[in-house]
């Protein structure tokens, strides 16, 4: 039974390890911005996740308890990874991309981050108001 357990925990390391590497390369190698911040959000974030489940495998099994610190750093990765990368792509389509220059949505309305129904609150405007 062991063996067969370091087996899966091996595999899972290469498994992290391969994913890690297919992330940094893509995040150096892929030639428009928002390629290469697709490659490390998803790539090494399983690259990452699965190297710290089979650290908690790995106590689990041959320390006898089960260590909470990986599955809350999995979770923490997993849940902010996505969402920098939302903020991060939404930032480089304000910087470099126009308007018209997006393709249409196919729904009617115009893309939600150009949409004028929605008001971006500017810190310069905050510092503005009129404190009375």
């Amino acid at each position: 039974m062991t063996l067969i357990v370091e087996y899966i925990l091996a595999a899972l390391l290469v498994f992290g390890g391969i994913f890690g590497l297919v992330g940094s390369f893509g995040l150096l190698k892929l030639p428009q911005m928002l390629q290469r911040l697709h490659a490390p959000t998803k790539a090494t974030t399983l690259g990452v996740g699965s190297a710290l489940i089979a650290s908690m495998a790995y106590f689990w099994f041959f320390e006898g308890r089960l260590s909470w610190h990986e599955l809350m750093i999995t979770l923490f990765l997993f849940l902010t990874a996505p969402i920098t990368a939302n903020f991060i792509a939404k930032a480089q389509l304000h910087r470099e991309i126009n308007k018209e220059d997006l393709p249409p949505t196919g729904v009617g309305t115009e893309w939600a981050t150009y949409d004028p129904e929605v008001q971006a609150v500017s810190p310069i405007l905050l510092d503005d108001r009129d404190p009375g």
